[in-house]
């Protein structure tokens, strides 16, 4: 079934068509893969879903109910959550408390009794520290809840950023190039936790990405954006093979089109 369905959906700067007419349908439990150069949509494509931005023209719909017009914290409220390009944590906060916020649009208890602490609020404060820390557990921070999320590695920091976009439990979670500044062992630790994302916690995933290993050795679908537009779509195979694609992005060795079978032999 389609959790995700965007159809004819186009976004203006003045002059500049960021996003030009572009549909897309992700399945529910899949992972799938946006590409393309710098400048192509990608992000703005991402903002768009979010309710950062609102389409000029188009429709997005979510598990059946349209975003079109919603704020960035309904949608998430919907259970729609996403990580950023560049690392957006509060620096001077600790690495649970950076998670806890991640739950706001899950809390029951009213501000008022939240400031007397009184009405339910131990009993929640309680069940959200908790939940933080199985979330840290889960993306391999446990037992560094209390330090200060600053003082994390980078890698450490995007494994924050992870747990907080899953705090609240969201049924599709997009990642803005989750791996950019990773080193290899990092990088191969990071798809294995997308795949557990998607694989345990029942979450569908949708990123952006310019690493191809990781594109090509993640991704069951992949969609190719250039200049706003969606110029392929299809499986990992089927991208590799596009003539389309890579005369706009890929390239040969990108695309893994001489593989290291063929370079062993000639």
């Amino acid at each position: 079934m389609a959790l995700l369905e965007v159809n004819n959906v186009t976004k203006r700067f003045g002059g500049l068509t960021a996003v030009n007419d572009v549909s897309l349908s992700i399945e529910e439990l899949s992972i799938s893969a946006i590409i393309g150069p710098n400048g192509a949509g990608k992000t703005t494509f991402f903002n768009l879903l979010t309710g950062i931005y609102r389409p000029d023209t188009g429709t997005i719909s979510f598990g059946g109910r349209s975003l079109i017009g919603l704020r960035p914290d309904q949608v998430n409220g919907a259970g729609m959550s996403r990580t950023f390009q560049n690392i957006r944590l509060f620096p001077g906060m600790t690495v649970l408390e950076n998670v806890m916020v991640g739950m706001h649009s899950r809390l029951t208890v009213s501000l008022a009794r939240t400031l007397t602490r009184l009405g339910g609020f131990t009993q929640q404060e309680r069940r959200v520290r908790e939940k933080a820390s199985d979330l840290l557990r889960f993306v391999g921070l446990g037992g560094k809840g209390d330090e200060v999320s600053r003082n994390l590695p980078y890698g450490d920091q995007r494994r924050i950023e992870l747990a907080r976009a899953l705090a609240s439990d969201p049924k599709l979670i997009l990642l803005d190039e989750p791996t950019a500044g990773m080193n290899p062992n990092e990088t191969v630790e990071a798809m294995t936790l997308f795949r557990r994302v998607r694989d345990e916690l029942s979450v569908t995933v949708v990123l952006i990405e310019h690493d191809m290993r990781v594109v090509m050795g993640i991704s069951e679908r992949i969609s190719v954006l250039d200049y706003g537009q969606k110029i392929a779509e299809g499986t990992p195979a089927e991208i590799r093979a596009n003539p389309r694609v890579v005369e706009a992005y890929l390239g040969r060795q990108a695309a893994g089109l001489v593989g290291e079978s063929e370079g062993a032999g000639s």
